[in-house]
């Protein structure tokens, strides 16, 4: 059985848990294994608490929020996969089809707000898994966090890929009347069909430019992330796509070159075999001509820079593209002084 006929399968196999002693793997080819992954679980856990500190030199969020773990949109490269790993599951099937739920996130984000001394910063949603994955469309999680923000007008950037997003325009409109909100949305390729294959449950192309589109619109900033690239597989489209992200009425963009760290490097290759096994050799040569022989990199100024020539014809492509097409767009920084802790106490009154 191909990967292929299971509806929105990204990774191929449960590749081993590296935190298990005992090893138990179970391929899409096993005979029983159409019927196991065929269902997502969804389940509720119960944090302490659902603000994180960044720590990460990439981002320039002070602090990031996920209201799931794992993510349903299959993505292969995502890096995020080894995080399940500490949940005791697998950063292949298991984290698309295990997907943890912390329904409680409005009222700890509520908590986060009131603690005494509290100065705002702006909070990345979502800093790991997509906070607008399928199955927000019925939990509303997100959208109650939203809610949150703009009840304390505290300013918010969301990270997706899922034109979902558009559904909670009317809380965005307000936020972004008063420069509490961005919209990133993560488009790494205009080609469809290779959409289809790299992020199989996320929204299709169209989708997503009509989304970025929307947004724009309805005067809500929005920035593209045009990531990550990969050698081989998306890397022809760059100026083509950031046209395509400027005509759309994007204020931004970015980029990342894909790495392959830790357990995403098996469930990558496994994916390159299924989907593109012409290619594989070709775009892990690639990859790793980008980090110094290797097919991931940790060090935050050697990942971001990279290495060679495949990295430098990258980077200058962009460079064209945003002086061609973004000259002088950007986004504003966020405003703090809306902020208003004690408007939990204001609510207890009614």
């Amino acid at each position: 059985m191909s990967v292929n006929t299971v509806k929105g399968q990204g990774a191929v196999q449960n590749i081993h848990n590296h935190f298990e002693r005992n090893r138990y793997q179970k391929s899409i080819y096993d005979d029983d294994f159409e019927e196991q992954v065929a269902k997502t679980e969804f389940l509720e856990v119960f944090p302490k608490t659902i603000v994180n500190p960044v720590k990460s030199p990439d981002l320039r969020m002070a602090y990031s929020m996920n209201p799931y773990q794992g993510c349903e949109h299959g993505c292969a490269y995502c890096f995020a996969r080894p995080t399940h790993e500490y949940w005791g599951y697998s950063a292949g099937v298991d984290f698309e089809r295990k997907i943890m739920v912390k329904k409680n996130a409005p009222q700890l984000l509520e908590q986060f707000f009131t603690k005494r001394g509290y100065k705002p910063e702006p909070i990345l949603l979502s800093g790991n898994t997509d906070c607008y994955q399928p199955i927000e469309r019925k939990l509303e999680i997100t959208r109650k966090i939203l809610q949150v923000f703009l009840e304390y007008r505290h300013p918010v950037d969301i990270l997706t890929k899922n034109a979902l997003v558009t559904r909670d325009m009317d809380i965005l409109v307000k936020l972004a009347q008063k420069n509490l909100v961005t919209v990133s949305l993560s488009i790494p390729t205009t080609n469809e069909e290779l959409r289809r294959k790299l992020e199989p449950r996320t929204s299709s192309v169209n989708t997503k430019l009509k989304a970025l589109e929307t947004l724009s619109q309805n005067g809500v900033p929005t920035n593209v992330m045009i990531a990550p690239i990969i050698p081989g597989l998306n890397s022809m489209e760059i100026l083509q796509n950031v046209k395509i992200m400027a005509d759309k009425g994007a204020q931004s963009f970015g980029y990342t070159l894909v790495r392959l760290n830790d357990a995403v490097e098996p469930v990558f290759i496994d994916w390159l075999n299924e989907h593109y096994p012409d290619r594989k050799e070709k775009v892990l040569n690639h990859i790793a001509s980008m980090h110094g022989g290797k097919l991931g990199e940790k060090s935050v100024a050697k990942r971001k820079k990279g290495e060679g020539n495949i990295a430098e014809m990258i980077h200058n492509t962009f460079k064209v593209g945003r002086q061609k097409y973004f000259a002088g767009r950007e986004l504003s920084l966020l405003a703090l002084d809306h902020f208003d802790g004690t408007k939990g106490e204001q609510l207890k009154l009614f």
